[in-house]
């Protein structure tokens, strides 16, 4: 880049980190209509002060429910995104511009539990919809519901303490190419106090070309989405940047690109075409940081099998999350000042490829690449829990042992 261009650069940099930062998420919802298998897919970026994240399997009111909640909450009374065995899906962002007008009652108290209640008793779009028309008002949310069913319906709720507006993904005249994306503001708030743009920009120029270029991919969308490192508002690419190995620190400023300090987990909901067994839809979960962990398919399945390392271990947290975090310290090494804003790009990316979001890439791929089988043997009617514990039993040894060779992280010591 021209010097012109890094001076520019710095200073807008410098002008971001004077804003506060706010627990926020980046999330995506997609119509089936576009995508090229035709199963319609909703994805999140979470981004929290907690970022210990396990996910779970529960059995709820009526329906059983995969989620993501934090190592924490023992109680599991708030999700943070999930499927349930009907096929519905759920996700959200917080939306900072709604219940502006109530100053006694700002608050998205209830975002989790409304996701926790839903994922228990709601099989369809309607469903949803007849939920939140009953609940007490206020609703105590200020959030954008990302939601998904088995019968092809995807669309966000806009909810605040009053009620909620949807926005249908599969409607022409409100998502005309069969996409919409959110982050930290709803479209029927007060669009003053948006929050979350420079993400917001980011994806929506992401998708903008992904959709330009004929039909969307869910698995790019998974392993590019998350780890996207070109800033919304300053068109910075890190990439520009790149180290030429990771010997001597370099460190960068990062704010407000779609991963961050704070990103916890990074979900892509993918569900199924009209007809399919509903328990084919598949939660591609990043249950930790996706700078530092790899993403996992989880189902639900009759005997409840999940990978030993994305759920609750003897100590109460997922392995896989922590081993995430261990390497994300070599990311954020800084142990004073604004440790959370600067990054070591070194050891991010290097024109040596022995970056660590270049090295877990070959190993993330290896896990999605050998659930192909599996997946598509259930699609063709082979329900076999068998081949999935097998499976499974693979994704936990395989991930242990990579994450021991390359890194030098023993998993089963963390």
């Amino acid at each position: 880049m021209k010097k012109i261009n890094r001076r520019i650069f710095l200073t807008l940099v410098l002008a971001l980190l004077s804003v506060d930062i706010a627990t926020a998420c980046t999330s995506v919802i997609v119509s089936g209509k576009i995508t090229k298998d035709g199963r319609p897919l909703i994805f999140k970026n979470r981004d929290t002060y907690n970022l210990d994240n396990v996910s779970v399997l529960v059995q709820g009111e009526k329906y059983r429910y995969l989620a993501i909640v934090a190592a924490n909450d023992t109680t599991q009374e708030c999700v943070w995104s999930g499927h349930n065995e009907k096929g519905f899906a759920i996700l959200n962002t917080a939306a900072y511009n709604l219940n502006c007008d109530c100053k006694e009652d700002q608050s998205n108290e209830n975002d989790g539990c409304i996701m926790r209640r839903a994922l228990e008793i709601c099989a369809t779009l309607a469903d949803f919809e007849h939920f939140l028309d009953t609940i007490p008002r206020p609703i105590h949310a200020n959030s954008n519901f990302g939601v998904m069913d088995a019968e092809g319906g995807c669309a966000y709720y806009e909810t605040s303490n009053k009620g909620y507006k949807k926005y249908d993904v599969n409607d022409p005249n409100v998502a005309p190419y069969g996409y919409l994306v959110r982050t930290n503001h709803a479209m029927s708030g007060d669009r003053s106090l948006d929050k979350g743009v420079e993400r917001y920009l980011a994806i929506s120029k992401f998708m903008n070309k992904e959709g330009c270029c004929g039909k969307i991919d869910y698995r790019y969308l998974l392993t590019t989405i998350p780890r996207y490192l070109i800033h919304g508002l300053t068109d910075i690419n890190l990439y520009d940047f790149e180290p030429e190995d990771n010997k001597l620190p370099k460190f960068f400023p990062f704010r407000d690109f779609i991963p961050r300090y704070q990103t916890a987990s990074t979900v892509l909901i993918q569900g199924v075409k009209k007809g399919e067994n509903p328990l084919l839809t598949i939660s591609w979960t990043i249950v930790g940081s996706p700078l530092t962990t790899v993403a996992v398919p989880l189902v639900i399945s009759k005997s409840g099998v999940l990978p030993k390392l994305v759920t609750r271990n003897g100590k109460n947290y997922s392995a896989l999350c922590h081993a995430g975090l261990e390497l994300k310290k070599r990311l954020f090494p800084l142990e004073r000042g604004s440790i959370t804003d600067y990054i070591d790009l070194s050891q991010l990316i290097n024109k040596k490829g022995t970056g660590i979001l270049q090295l877990i890439t070959p190993i993330e791929d290896r896990v999605i690449d050998m659930s192909y089988d599996v997946i598509g043997n259930m699609r063709d009617g082979e329900l076999s829990d068998r081949k999935l514990k097998e499976y499974y039993e693979w994704v936990d040894n395989y991930i242990k042992k990579q994450y021991n060779e390359v890194f030098n992280i023993n998993i089963d010591k963390l």
